[in-house]
């Protein structure tokens, strides 16, 4: 029989102590409080936070006079344009499930997504019609199509649904029901991994996560009042890692982007003083590499939040001369986007370029909304030494993982073995606590017995002043089992030997680690912008076997 304390007797959850936590109850506050601020800039389009709000209500109104209650999917494929934001807090406000679909996938895995989650609505903008209506063809399902034909979309496009996305929502009531979640379990949004190796697993998100990641990104990032957020991230992506839910929780105005380049970017953070933006090292590369015309200057200091790969000292550099302060963050789509922070120590901030960017290469410490994050075994799940040295699992617990993998029960077991979340990636634990990715499981290279972190040879490439991408792979080796191979584009208008690529990784790391072979072009990318690194192997063993 259960133990109970004195705290236990007549001190039960009732509905003036207990409410499911949800992003739902982040606008409608900031929408009484500051209804006359700007929620969001669109081209010359501007909205306050009260407009935002009855939109986002007409929006969750007249989609359930169509019938979109609790579970049901509802399904955007768009830009990141003012619809998405209001989709954020519209979907949800209905009991419903937004699904965020990735504007660079094809008909079929479109198709695929829209038939597993059972989409009854599809917002859809028109910019993305071509790959839509084929996917719309070759999908069982049959949601309610409705139109966005943004004014911003310069590439037009044909209208396939029976209404428009404003005159959908005018049907609204802006004073509409907003209907809180019965339990902040209940699901609030599914995101689709890329799929790169089979059929992609539907992630779903609950409540009460997406309040606290939301809530995290603040405090992680330490947001201040009122911070001007360029969207240079897609919405697609993680919820947009949670930041629609974060921004009006610190009164934020949204900088709607559709063209992800360095102009639009440059003018926007001049035009409309920007101070937040979160994108991939891509992003940071093609702003440090923008033609002179292309640039613009500004007189205050820009926050970038970046994931992935941590830039290298160069591009670091380059980046602070340009007016920008970067921020190195770590996550999954399972876990809500970045749910690890590098988060920073004052005292580093005197030490040499090559030193901070060392210390920023390292994936860093829990949000603060996570319970834990350590390096383990994948088996036991037993904590690695924190020498910095060994290396296991990335392993993830808190309330910031996914509930689970749609109508996948076996995946989802796999991933929460033994009480953790198994990212899958290979990484070390410092001494400090700081974690570091060192590879992907599938990616770590065994030559003559040792390993080899293709991360680590990257990070070396990018340091050379004429690569901009690089991305190392395992070539089959008769003698040494494996070694290994850079594929690696160019900046443009500059030149280099294979010979003089392999010759500064020597200069830089221990030989063996260095590439046998360096392959120069494009690199092969999934739909969210990552390398296909099993398109990469096949040619490196396609060239082993040609050699």
């Amino acid at each position: 029989m259960a133990k109970t304390s004195i705290y236990d007797d007549h001190l039960g959850r009732n509905a003036a102590n207990h409410v499911p936590l949800t992003p739902l109850s982040i606008l409608p506050r900031t929408a009484a409080i500051y209804p006359e601020r700007t929620a969001y800039i669109h081209g010359p389009l501007k909205r306050t936070y009260r407009e935002y709000h009855e939109r986002c209500r007409q929006l969750a109104s007249a989609l359930a006079a169509r019938g979109i209650g609790k579970g049901d999917t509802v399904a955007i494929m768009a830009a990141n344009i003012p619809a998405f934001l209001e989709a954020s807090f519209g979907v949800p406000a209905t009991g419903g499930v937004l699904n965020s679909l990735n504007t660079r996938l094809d008909a079929s895995a479109i198709a695929f997504i829209l038939d597993h989650g059972e989409a009854k609505v599809l917002l859809t903008d028109t910019a993305f019609s071509g790959v839509i209506k084929e996917a719309l063809a070759q999908a069982k399902v049959k949601p309610l199509v409705i139109d966005i034909d943004d004014a911003e979309n310069k590439a037009g496009g044909e209208r396939l649904g029976e209404i428009e996305y404003e005159d959908f929502i005018a049907d609204g009531d802006p004073e509409g029901p907003w209907r809180m979640p019965d339990d902040e379990w209940d699901a609030i949004t599914l995101n689709y991994t890329s799929g790169t190796t089979g059929d992609p697993k539907g992630v779903v998100y609950h409540h009460r996560g997406a309040y606290l990641l939301a809530m995290g990104n603040v405090l992680s990032w330490a947001m201040p009042r009122e911070p001007i957020y360029l969207w240079t991230l897609p919405m697609f992506h993680c919820n947009g890692w949670c930041f629609p839910w974060t921004l009006p929780l610190v009164t934020g105005t949204s900088v709607c982007l559709r063209q992800v380049a360095a102009k639009p970017i440059f003018d926007a953070i001049a035009d409309h003083q920007v101070t937040h933006f979160c994108g991939a090292p891509i992003v940071l590369n093609m702003l440090i590499n923008a033609k002179p015309e292309e640039r613009r200057t500004w007189d205050h200091k820009v926050q970038v939040m970046t994931a992935a790969s941590a830039p290298p000292a160069s591009v670091l550099a380059h980046m602070d001369e340009m007016g920008f302060d970067v921020a190195h963050v770590y996550g999954l789509t399972e876990t809500y986007g970045p749910a690890a922070v590098c988060a920073w120590h004052d005292e580093w901030d005197d030490l040499p370029i090559e030193d901070k960017a060392d210390l920023k290469a390292r994936q860093g410490v829990a949000y603060p909304v996570l319970e834990a994050l350590t390096v383990g075994d994948a088996e036991t799940c037993e904590p690695v030494p924190a020498d910095g040295e060994t290396m296991g699992e990335v392993l993830f617990r808190g309330n910031v993982v996914m509930k689970g993998y749609l109508k996948n029960p076996k995946s989802t077991d796999a991933a929460f073995a033994g009480g953790w979340f198994h990212s899958g990636d290979l990484g070390v634990l410092h001494p400090d606590g700081y974690i570091q990715l060192k590879d992907r499981a599938k990616d770590i290279i065994i030559s003559g017995g040792e390993n080899i972190s293709t991360l680590e040879v990257e990070s070396v490439l990018y340091r050379h002043p004429q690569v901009l991408e690089a991305a190392v792979v395992a070539r089959p080796d008769d003698k040494w089992g494996e070694t290994p191979c850079a594929f690696v584009t160019l900046k443009d208008g500059e030149a280099a030997s294979e010979e003089e690529i392999i010759d500064f990784c020597r200069d830089n790391m221990a030989h063996f680690k260095a590439p046998k072979r360096v392959v120069f072009g494009a690199l092969p990318k999934t739909s969210t912008g990552k390398v296909q690194k099993y398109v990469l192997r096949d040619l490196a063993s396609a060239m082993n076997q040609q050699d």
